[in-house]
């Protein structure tokens, strides 16, 4: 196999530092993309359902109550990893598409030190505040002492997590889709057969889940690094580039966090939300938090996925390719929501029966079941319309849109849905609020193309220096779209 460029992916018949994504056919490159990336995220979140499928074995709703609110606080952790990621991802593929590799690999290295010092300052806050977090959540007693300990286990492990996410955006910013894909799968494969052994094998229960995660993550890291390696990603880290991009990284980084705390925001009060209609109803809901990601891997994937091929067009000053993308993207998803919403609604109750679910648990996940997916299809309108803006320059309007959604879009018509119908109504409530944000999403990106055609030139966004590149993070304010 021809050796890797200089941070680039070598191509048979291209030159190095060729940017992949600014001709052929648009729907190739997003299926292509998007198909690679499901694989890797369809393991990690098929690895953490079968977890899940472990502890609801051992016969205690508690203990997969316990896991589910877990689980919520454990992604506060990883909405940080996931923005650092997403700067990374745009900024490096911006600088691909521009042909400045060397500032690809400066801003990966900065980028990477940025994460493994916000990754270990995090799991040590998120440790020192589990009691009041676990609380306002609604666990308590068992269930609470089960998921501290369960946290205690796991979140010192975020600081490999951290990098290992940072990994497969740095690998998508290049087109190297099946190597990102392997970071993912690789920690998915280990766990399959490290969960068991720990949970059953080793008599260690919800302890036995937590150490699996661990592993999971020590895996995930070790393949990362060596897919970067192979591609040339980073350098050496210099103090004067490490402290001068951090501007330009928190630019993106710090509204794409925030953006991303929103989902935690409004899964963390439909926790609490349902935690007053009893353990049932919270494990019902656990089960579908880890069954809904498995399901619409692909929307995840996807939203991901495009980031790069709308960074490398707005490098090229392709406008018509990235509407091209929107326009991809969106029947991508119709097509794919209505093939896995078919399947959910056939398999609900053998679903149901394989976690152990039963009563008011049974009712509520065969409810999810039957109307996924009209809530999850205007879901992914809104992550595509998510990676939009955090890949062309307006994170905030991201930031916006899904905090009105955790907000406007979930509590009013949660609480009301709950006093109403039970917890089927929450679950109806926060479906309802999400066809808004998803139309306005999808539209507000195809609005901000046009403006970025009519207000910025090709050099505007072709170089990677310091300057250059502020003024392309900056876009927000120039165009009218400040928050």
């Amino acid at each position: 196999m021809p050796e890797a460029g200089e941070g680039t992916v070598p191509q048979p018949g291209r030159d190095d530092g060729a940017a992949r994504f600014v001709s052929g056919s648009i729907l190739r490159h997003v299926v292509v993309m998007s198909a690679t990336g499901s694989v890797g995220l369809m393991a990690i979140f098929a690895v953490d359902l079968l977890s899940l499928f472990y502890v609801s074995k051992l016969g205690d709703p508690a203990l997969t109550a316990a896991v589910g609110f877990a689980s919520i606080v454990q992604f506060f952790a990883i909405a940080i990893n996931i923005g650092l990621m997403i700067a990374a991802g745009a900024l490096v593929s911006r600088a691909i598409g521009a042909g400045d590799p060397a500032g690809g690999r400066r801003i990966a290295t900065s980028v990477t030190v940025h994460c493994l010092i916000a990754s270990a300052l995090l799991a040590a806050l998120l440790i020192a505040l589990l009691d009041p977090l676990l609380s306002a959540i609604g666990a308590e007693g068992h269930t609470l002492d089960v998921a501290k300990r369960y946290l205690w286990i796991s979140l010192p492990s975020n600081l490999l997590l951290g990098p290992g996410m940072l990994f497969t955006g740095l690998l998508r910013a290049v087109g190297a889709a099946r190597e990102a894909m392997l970071v993912t799968l690789g920690g998915a494969v280990i766990t399959i057969f490290v969960d068991p052994l720990l949970i059953f094998g080793f008599g260690l229960g919800v302890d036995g889940a937590a150490l699996a995660v661990c592993v999971a993550r020590v895996t995930f890291i070790a393949v990362g690094w060596a897919g970067v390696r192979r591609y040339r990603l980073l350098e050496a880290p210099r103090l004067d580039a490490i402290l001068g991009d951090l501007p330009l990284v928190t630019r993106i980084a710090l509204p794409a966090v925030l953006t991303n705390l929103a989902p935690s925001v409004a899964s963390a009060f439909v926790a609490h939300a349902l935690s007053g209609f009893g353990p049932p109803a919270i494990a019902g809901n656990v089960v579908i938090d880890r069954l809904a990601p498995v399901a619409f891997c692909g929307l995840f994937a996807m939203s991901g996925s495009i980031g790069p091929i709308l960074g490398q067009n707005w490098g090229a000053g392709r406008f018509d390719r990235m509407r091209g993308v929107l326009r991809v993207g969106a029947g991508v998803t119709a097509l794919y929501v209505v093939v896995v919403w078919l399947l959910l609604a056939l398999a609900r109750t053998p679903l149901a029966g394989a976690f152990e679910l039963e009563g008011v648990a049974a009712d509520l996940f065969g409810f999810f079941c039957l109307v996924s997916g009209p809530v999850w299809f205007f879901n992914g309108l809104l992550f595509l319309a998510n990676a939009s803006f955090n890949n062309l320059g307006f994170p905030f309007l991201s930031t916006l849109l899904n905090w009105g959604r955790a907000t406007l879009g979930t509590v009013p018509p949660a609480l009301a849905g709950a006093a109403w119908y039970g917890p089927e109504g929450v679950i109806a409530g926060t479906g309802i609020g999400s066809v808004a944000f998803g139309v306005a999403g999808l539209a507000l990106a195809f609005r901000t193309v046009g403006r970025l055609e009519r207000g910025v030139g090709t050099e505007g966004a072709a170089a990677l220096d310091p300057p250059a590149a502020d003024e392309a993070v900056q876009a927000a304010p120039s165009s009218g779209m400040s928050l």
